[in-house]
């Protein structure tokens, strides 16, 4: 994620910057310029723009992207997402190949093939995703009886392969 920021300096001037920040939490700042007054500032803030589209045109919607005093609108805050139809076919797939029917579990687990991680880290995969997701101290509680083999993943007895589990 890029966006542009503005920071006062030592001298009183206003700094124009650009900050890539990752998921990691590691942010790069490019410098873009220093402007004593408005005119020069407005002017870097729409160089930062620039340079955060690589020129890249705008789709034009029709919207008025112009504020009143002649400075580019903000535009409208994304307040959330949703992965639905990526989640449904995985929790689909889920069900049809008779994993347990516990949701905690389920959760866990389609987090994991979203994005491989830890256990922590995959309630902000599914908070990512729009599913609620459980605190990760119902997770810790649960994770033992997970580890226990199901019935569903036992083989059969009668198989020339069967391992005994105890």
């Amino acid at each position: 994620m890029a966006y542009v920021r503005t920071v006062k300096t030592a001298s009183g001037a206003t700094a124009v910057q650009i900050v890539h920040s990752n998921q990691g939490g590691k942010r790069d700042i490019e410098h873009i310029g220093s402007a004593p007054n408005g005119v020069q500032l407005t002017a870097l803030k729409a160089a930062a723009a620039k340079r955060l589209t690589g020129g890249q045109a705008q789709l034009d919607l029709g919207a008025d992207l112009i504020a009143q005093d002649g400075t580019p609108a903000v535009p409208l805050p994304i307040t959330a997402t949703r992965v639905a139809h990526l989640w449904e076919a995985l929790c689909r797939s889920y069900s049809v190949l008779g994993l347990p029917e516990d949701r905690i579990f389920r959760d866990l687990v389609l987090a994991r093939i979203v994005e491989p991680t830890s256990t922590l880290d995959s309630e902000r995969v599914l908070s990512e995703i729009g599913v609620p997701a459980v605190p990760y101290r119902t997770l810790t509680r649960r994770l033992p009886d997970y580890a226990s083999v199901p019935t569903c993943f036992t083989r059969s007895t009668r198989s020339p392969t069967a391992t005994s589990r105890r």
